[in-house]
């Protein structure tokens, strides 16, 4: 079975959107638990553009929205444009109620691949980009191909010299000894100095698979970043996956779980809720699975949204596992 995934830096462009949306939404619930947000970034060449919906008791300025930008960009230059509206009353109407802010499919996922419960492409790509990450904190990408214990593995970094770069990738696979690297391509367009949003656009929720859990395992569609959680693309997503891992753990003899929750807007309950076990279709008991159950099992009002944005969603230490 050969598998590939991929992971992006933090400092990658839509990631960048990512975190700058997701920051926001940390303000609003700094100040106001209850805030509803619904923010999209995009950026490049200079210009970044927020826009969005808000209700809040909490009003951020422009200002604020600038230095969110400016501190995760590092980029003083950059000038930023603003269109926040309030949430559509059409909308609300049916959340107030404690229905569900979208209709919408959530896939959770776990497996036996390793510790953290994660496809093992995903993870070690994922892990190498954290490993480079440390040493050169700019816009970059790995990539990990598996045919068995074979890989084919491709890093490439803003500002990392090509020789560094191998250097830090075949240091980090000493830790894996039982995997051989057949093929190992690092800058191979040959290095690189611009990157961010000087040499490429970003936008809010392009890197889904990297969000989640790879190529490997299907997407429900939404994406998570500057969304509240009455939103269910986000919190049910992150529920699908508690879960999932819940499964592993309870029943050792299971070595994977794919959870697949299904929502209408306005209604408070799941239209789907299954788990597929090792091929084997159940139905999920024993949960409260409306908007206000997960948001309160989870304790998805407090402001973690930043730090999910940087490295995917998923076994990542939080209480969604």
């Amino acid at each position: 079975m050969i598998r590939t995934a991929e992971c992006v830096s933090p400092m990658h462009p839509d990631k960048m959107c990512d975190r700058i949306s997701d920051t926001l939404l940390d303000l609003h619930l700094q100040h106001d638990p209850n805030s509803r947000v619904a923010i999209e970034t995009c950026g490049g060449n200079g210009l970044v553009y927020v826009t969005g919906e808000v209700t809040s008791e909490y009003k951020i300025t422009d200002e604020e929205i600038e230095r969110v930008v400016r501190d995760i960009t590092t980029d003083d230059s950059l000038k930023v444009i603003t269109n926040i509206n309030i949430q559509s009353p059409e909308i609300a109407q049916g959340v107030d109620t404690g229905g569900a802010g979208d209709q919408g499919i959530m896939i959770g996922y776990a497996c036996r691949d390793n510790e953290e419960f994660l496809p093992q492409e995903y993870y070690l790509s994922r892990e190498l980009n954290k490993h480079v990450f440390k040493y050169y904190p700019f816009d970059g990408k790995t990539q990990v191909t598996m045919n068995g214990n074979s890989l084919r593995v491709v890093t490439s970094f803003c500002k990392a010299p090509t020789e560094k770069l191998i250097k830090l990738t075949m240091e980090y696979f000493e830790d894996f000894p039982q995997y051989h690297i057949e093929e190992l391509h690092c800058n191979p367009a040959g290095d690189w100095n611009i990157g961010g949003f000087t040499a490429d656009a970003g936008l809010t929720g392009r890197k889904l698979a990297v969000d989640n859990y790879g190529p490997r395992v299907p997407l429900g569609g939404g994406a998570f970043s500057g969304k509240d959680s009455t939103k269910v693309d986000r919190s049910a997503a992150y529920m699908g996956r508690r879960i999932a891992v819940d499964i592993l753990e309870e029943r050792p003899e299971v070595q994977e779980v794919i959870v697949q929750l299904a929502y209408a807007i306005g209604y408070d309950q799941p239209l789907q809720a299954t788990a597929i076990v090792d091929g084997e279709h159940e139905f999920i008991k024993g949960y409260d699975l409306s908007p206000k159950g997960i948001i309160d099992f989870l304790e998805l009002t407090k402001p973690i949204f930043g730090e999910t944005a940087g490295f995917g969603h998923m076994g990542a230490g939080f209480n969604w596992k």
